[in-house]
């Protein structure tokens, strides 16, 4: 099978410099070393890394936790929100449960933010 590493290394560059982070953060986020990620990012040293080490960029990188593999293997990767292929249809589920209950939470605390700010705006007029 194919491995790109070239198009791992650019997907990786392209996040980080939309997040404006610096190696080291990203070494830091992921607990990947910062050789490991330099060597990736670089694409320095083409050799098989784990799918773990690939797996915690994704995440400290805010995507999909199967991202970089799926380009590694020049496949189309998954969007942020889809549930993550374990080959266990309950382990997939309760990912794809516990995605909903981040986003419902996000939500949450936004409302809350928004009903502060009325209380405060209806408390100063009243």
């Amino acid at each position: 099978m194919f491995e790109d590493w070239a198009a791992v290394s650019r997907a990786i560059n392209e996040r980080v410099e939309v997040l404006g982070w610096r190696q080291r953060e990203l070494a830091e986020r992921s607990q990947v070393s910062q050789a490991i990620v330099r060597e990736i990012q670089h694409h320095t040293v083409e050799r098989r890394r784990s799918a773990r080490t690939l797996e915690a960029l994704s995440i400290a990188l805010g995507l999909h936790p199967q991202h970089l593999t799926a380009v590694l293997n020049g496949t189309p990767p998954p969007a942020a929100t889809d549930p993550v292929d374990t080959g266990d249809p309950l382990l997939s589920r309760l990912d794809a449960v516990e995605r909903r209950l981040s986003e419902l939470t996000t939500s949450v605390r936004a409302m809350r933010a928004d009903l502060s700010v009325v209380a405060e705006h209806l408390r100063r007029k009243g």
